[in-house]
């Protein structure tokens, strides 16, 4: 290993699992590089509004070999490639990345360091600093994922997005609107309305307000193709009426309650899979053309505890988390 990497490093980790209070500030070694991975110098993380239930051990069985403690959380983030694994072919030393570690035996990117899988990281897209691009191996790849995969989403095609204003919606919303879709965004509050507004949504409707219905009737008279439902699924689901047969409706799992479509509309649930297609593609959409990634706020490592409180609070777009 090249001088430069230390053998120690700085994470939030927990000693078990369990309320916020075990999430604390410790030395733990830095991961080794696998043949096949990345070791990266870790600028930012994304927080995740999942990070909760991975702090209280609801995750714990889907890490290969269980978990071991001191553990990092952290399902994504960004920051630069400071080792190589020997098998590793299309990122280099001093690139900017940004990947994921979701459920890592090696631990996630609350740290200083963290080892990536190559095929699990991408550089950074033109045009965006690295840390709006630490949220992206997550909440960018499930937007696109919803959109392209799973609810086939095409160019002139009516698309109502519910939760147009968090993390993974104000991605998808833009990356709607590169794909030629005509979007009824649905945010929360009068700062989320605004954000859609100014991101391109065709119509913007508060979440709260009492004639959802008719807006949706209203936009898309005929039905709408498609609908992705990032928020409370019970919510939604007076709307989702709106979407004609044969249309299609997608949701990312952890969304609760779960969104039930009314009859003749598939509707589904997926998970947001880095690949290096599905990473290359998001790429591609975010980097023809100016593209807007809302960092809430940002907070410091030590403020792990707090940022995992307040991400479940109303807020605009994701927050994110500086190491370095």
């Amino acid at each position: 290993m090249p001088a430069s990497i230390p053998d120690k490093m700085k994470a939030a980790a927990l000693d078990r699992f369990g309320g916020p209070e075990v999430l604390g500030i410790k030395t733990v070694s830095v991961p080794t590089c696998g043949d096949d991975e990345i070791l990266v110098r870790v600028a930012a993380a994304g927080i995740g509004a999942w990070d909760w239930m991975e702090r209280e051990g609801q995750m714990a069985e889907m890490i290969p070999g269980g978990p071991k403690f001191p553990y990092v959380p952290g399902a994504d983030g960004a920051g630069e490639v400071a080792a190589v694994g020997k098998n590793v072919k299309n990122l280099k030393l001093g690139d900017q990345v940004y990947g994921s570690a979701f459920m890592s035996s090696k631990g996630g990117f609350y740290a200083e360091y963290v080892a990536v899988k190559e095929n699990q990281a991408a550089k950074v897209p033109k045009g965006l600093k690295v840390e709006q691009a630490a949220v992206l191996a997550a909440d960018g790849l499930t937007g696109l994922l919803g959109l392209e995969e799973h609810l086939q989403l095409k160019s002139g095609q009516k698309l109502l997005i519910f939760g147009a204003s968090g993390g993974i919606g104000h991605i998808a919303l833009q990356l709607a609107k590169r794909l030629g879709a005509n979007v009824l965004a649905v945010a929360s509050g009068q700062d989320g309305v605004e954000l859609a507004r100014r991101l391109g949504a065709d119509a913007v409707a508060e979440g709260h307000q009492e004639d959802l219905e008719k807006v949706c009737r209203d936009f898309a008279p005929d039905g709408f193709d498609a609908a992705l439902v990032l928020a409370r699924g019970d919510a939604a689901e007076p709307l989702l009426r709106s979407v004609r047969k044969g249309g299609r409706i997608a949701f990312p799992n952890g969304v609760e309650p779960a969104p039930k479509g009314p009859e003749g509309v598939e509707t589904k649930a997926y998970d947001g899979i880095p690949t290096p297609q599905v990473m290359k593609r998001l790429n591609e959409l975010i980097e023809a053309g100016p593209f807007h990634l809302e960092i809430g706020r940002l907070y410091a490592l030590e403020e792990a505890a707090k940022a995992q409180q307040e991400v479940l609070k109303h807020h605009l777009g994701k927050y994110a988390m500086k190491i370095q």
